[in-house]
C-alpha cells in the first residue's frame, strides 16, 4: 500500500504544474490548482509513510521494462522513508509559500514555468529515493537535475542567473557521468542493475573501493561536499527563495541519500573509507561556515551553511562506516542516528531560514545584509521565525539541531573505546571540528540577526519594508513547530531512525542495540522544557519590572554620539573581519580600503569581498586557459573543401607510416 500511495503522490506532483499552462499568463487559477494538487500529492505521500512507520507496510512493485537491463522496481524501506518525508513536506510548504512570494500576476513571464518544473522536481526526487534499479534511479536523477536547472534559471533574463545555471548544469552532469560508471561497475560485479546488497566476499576489494570513490565524487557533487561544492552558492542565491529552500533542504540530500544507499549495498568497508568520509565532513563543515561568515548576500551566506551541515551529516556517516569496519555496533547506531536525524533537521531549519530570507527579500527588495537593519520592528513574525532557525542551525537547545549533533558527539567520543571495545582515537578529533563548527555558526548568525533585524534601518529598502502575508508566515510557522517538536520530544522520532538504521545495517537488529540505550534522549526533553520555562519566567519578570518603571523611547545608544546615524553600526564586514582574517589562508579575501589618510581626509570607502576559492581561483581560470588553448585550432577551420581533403590525405599517410 505504501508504494502505491507514493507512486500516486509523485504522479500527481509531476502533473501539478501542467494545468497552469492552459490558463492565461496573468491568471492565478493555474497557481491555485498547482497548490491544491501539491497538497493532495503530499497528503498521499505522507500518509503512505505513516502507514509504513506504523505497520511496516511495504510491498515492493516490480514491472517489466523493455529497456535492456532496466526494470521498473520500486520499494520503500526505513532509509527511503526518512528521505521521502522532506521531499513531500518541504515541497508542499514551498508551494503554499509561493502563493504570496511568487504570485502569478506579479511574475507572468516565468510563474508557469516555475510551477511546471517544481512539480517535476518533486516527482524526480521521489523516484530517486524509491528506485531499486540502477537505470530507473538514473531516470529519476536526470529528471531532478534538469528540473532544478530550469528552476535555478527562472529569471533567465539576468546574466547572473544564466551563469549560475550553466555552472550548475556542468557540475550536475559531471556527477551523472560518475554515476554512469558506478552503476556500470555494479552491473559488472553483480550481473544486474538491481540495487541489492553484496554478500561479504561477493565483490573484489579493489572493485568495491573504485565504486565507493566514484560514488563519493558523483553523489558528493550533488550534496555540495567541499571542494565539490562549486555550483551550490550561486545556484542557491539566484533561485527564487522557495526553490532555494527545496534545493538546500531536499535536493542536496539526494546526494547524501545516494551515499547512504551505496554504502549499504557494499560489503564491510576498510577503515580508510570511514576516515575519508569523516575528513571530508570536517573540512566541509569548518570551511563551509568560514565562507558563510564572510558573505554580504543573505542567501549566499545561507548557501554556504548548507555545505557546513552536509559536513555534519558526513561526520555521522563516516562514524558509522568506522563502526562497521571495527565491528562496533554502538558507533554505527550513534553515527547513523545522528546523520539521518540531521538530514531531517537540516531540511526543516534550513528551509525555515531560506523562506525567512525570502520574506525579508519580499518585504525589503534586497539581499544585501548591509542595506538592511531594524527589520524586527516592522517584520516581527519573520524575525521570530529566522531566530528559531538560527538557534536550531547553531545546534543549541531546546531545538532540533542540538539533538542530532549531540548523537554525533556521543559517537565521536565513543571512538576512544572502553573496556572490551576496539578504539579508533583519531576519529575523536572530529569532535573538535564539530565544536568549532558550532562556535563559528553561532558567531555568523549573531552577525546576521544583528545586522538584518536589530539596530536601525541602513537604507530606503529597510525603511520601506513590510511584513509578509499569511500564506508565507503560515509555511514558516509549520517549520517552527517541527523544529520545536523534534527538539523537545526526540523520542518520538527514534522508531523512524531505528527503521532507517535497520535498512542500512540489517544485522544490528539481531544484536538488539537501541538508540535510547546509548543516548539519554529523555533528559533532553526534561532539560529543554526547563530551559523554556526559565526563559519564560525571566521574560515575564523583566516585562513586569519594565511596566513599573518609566521607559523612555530614544535612539539606539551609539557610543556616546549626540546624533548617531545608521553608518556607525557594525556592518557584516566589520563584524566578521577578525574571523575572516583567521581563515584568510582559505578564503583569500579581497579588500578595497584607503591606503593613507591626510590631515583633512576626504570621503573614503571600505569594501571586502570573498569569492569562492575553488571556483574562481582554480576551476574558472582552468576553463579559460583551455578555451584559449583550443582557440588556436580555429586556424584549421578554413571552410575550404580542398584543405579538408589535404588533412585527410596527411592523416592517411601518417597512419601508413605508423603501420
Amino acid at each position: 500500500m505504501t508504494e502505491r500511495l507514493v507512486l500516486l503522490a509523485l504522479i500527481i506532483a509531476a502533473m501539478s504544474g501542467v494545468p497552469g499552462l492552459l490558463f492565461h499568463r496573468n491568471s492565478t487559477a493555474g497557481q491555485w490548482i498547482a497548490v491544491l494538487l501539491s497538497v493532495a500529492s503530499s497528503s498521499l505521500g505522507i500518509t503512505g509513510l505513516g502507514l509504513f512507520w506504523a505497520l511496516g507496510d511495504s510491498q515492493p512493485i516490480t514491472l517489466p521494462w523493455r529497456l535492456p537491463g532496466a526494470e521498473f522496481s520500486v520499494a520503500v524501506d526505513g532509509l527511503s522513508a526518512i528521505f521521502l518525508l522532506p521531499v513531500f513536506l518541504i515541497s508542499v510548504l514551498g508551494n503554499i509559500y509561493g502563493l504570496g512570494y511568487w504570485n502569478q500576476t506579479k511574475h507572468p513571464q516565468n510563474g508557469r514555468k516555475l510551477r511546471l518544473f517544481y512539480g517535476l522536481l518533486t516527482a524526480g526526487m521521489a523516484v530517486v529515493v524509491i528506485a531499486r534499479n540502477g537505470i530507473l534511479f538514473l531516470f529519476g536523477w536526470e529528471i531532478m537535475a534538469l528540473s532544478a536547472f530550469f528552476l535555478i534559471t527562472t529569471e533567465d533574463d539576468k546574466k547572473e542567473v544564466r551563469n549560475a545555471g550553466w555552472i550548475y548544469l556542468v557540475a550536475t552532469h559531471t556527477a551523472t557521468l560518475c554515476l554512469f560508471a558506478v552503476f556500470a561497475l555494479l552491473r559488472a560485479a553483480s550481473g544486474s542493475f538491481a540495487l541489492v546488497p553484496f554478500e561479504n566476499h561477493g565483490i573484489e576489494p579493489a572493485m568495491a573501493t573504485t565504486i565507493f570513490m566514484l560514488g563519493l565524487v558523483g553523489f558528493g557533487i550533488k550534496a555540495g561536499i567541499m571542494p565539490l561544492h562549486v555550483w551550490l552558492p550561486s545556484a542557491h542565491t539566484v533561485a527564487p527563495s522557495h526553490v532555494s529552500a527545496v534545493m538546500s533542504g531536499v535536493i542536496i540530500k539526494m546526494g547524501i541519500y545516494g551515499q547512504f544507499r551505496l554504502t549499504s549495498l557494499l560489503p564491510t568497508p576498510p577503515l580508510e573509507w570511514g576516515a575519508i568520509v569523516l575528513g571530508l565532513g570536517a573540512v566541509s563543515g569548518v570551511l563551509g561556515v568560514a565562507f558563510a561568515i564572510a558573505q554580504h548576500d543573505l542567501k549566499r551566506l545561507l548557501a554556504y551553511h548548507s555545505i557546513e551541515n552536509i559536513g555534519i551529516i558526513l561526520l555521522g556517516l563516516g562514524l558509522a562506516l568506522i563502526g562497521r569496519s571495527l565491528g562496533r555496533a554502538d558507533l554505527i547506531v550513534l553515527g547513523l542516528s545522528g546523520g539521518l536525524l540531521h538530514v531531517l533537521n537540516h531540511a526543516l531549519f534550513k528551509s525555515l531560514l531560506f523562506l525567512s530570507a525570502g520574506s525579508v527579500i519580499h518585504g525589503a527588495h534586497t539581499r544585501e545584509i548591509d542595506e538592511l537593519g531594524g527589520l524586527a520592528k516592522v517584520m516581527p513574525w519573520t524575525a521570530m521565525c529566522f531566530l528559531v532557525g538560527a538557534v536550531a542551525i547553531c545546534g543549541l537547545p531546546p531545538l532540533n539541531g542540538f539533538v542530532s549533533e549531540f548523537l554525533i558527539y556521543l559517537g565521536l567520543f565513543g571512538t576512544l573505546g572502553q573496556e572490551g571495545q576496539v578504539p579508533f582515537a583519531g576519529a575523536a578529533f572530529a569532535a573538535a571540528a564539530l565544536a568549532l563548527i558550532g562556535a563559528l555558526a553561532a558567531a555568523c548568525f549573531v552577525k546576521v540577526y544583528g545586522a538584518v533585524f536589530l539596530g536601525v534601518a541602513r537604507s530606503q529598502h529597510a525603511q520601506q519594508s513590510h511584513e509578509s502575508g499569511p500564506t508565507m508566515i503560515g509555511a514558516l510557522s509549520v517549520l517552527v513547530a517541527c523544529c520545536f517538536l523534534i527538539g523537545l520530544a526526540p523520542l518520538l522520532i527514534v522508531p523512524i531512525l531505528e527503521m532507517g538504521i535497520a535498512a542500512w545495517a540489517p544485522d544490528l537488529n539481531e544484536k538488539g542495540h537501541r538508540i535510547a540505550a546509548l543516548a539519554p534522549l529523555n533528559w533532553i526533553t526534561v532539560m529543554g522544557l526547563l530551559l523554556i520555562a526559565t526563559l519564560l519566567l525571566v521574560g515575564m519578570w523583566l516585562r513586569a519590572r519594565l511596566r513599573k518603571g518609566g521607559v523612555a523611547a530614544t535612539v539606539t545608544w551609539g557610543c556616546g554620539y549626540m546624533a548617531p546615524t545608521p553608518r556607525i553600526q557594525y556592518t557584516s564586514s566589520s563584524f566578521a573581519q577578525m574571523l575572516v582574517g583567521l581563515f584568510g589562508w582559505a578564503l583569500r579575501p579581497r579588500m578595497r580600503q584607503p591606503t593613507h589618510m591626510t590631515l583633512f581626509p576626504r570621503r573614503a570607502d571600505f569594501h571586502s569581498e570573498v569569492a569562492d576559492t575553488v571556483l574562481d581561483k582554480a576551476i574558472l581560470p582552468t576553463f579559460r586557459f583551455g578555451a584559449w588553448l583550443f582557440s588556436w585550432f580555429r586556424v584549421f577551420q578554413q571552410g575550404n573543401i580542398q584543405t579538408y581533403l589535404l588533412y585527410i590525405f596527411v592523416a592517411l599517410i601518417a597512419l601508413l607510416l605508423w603501420r
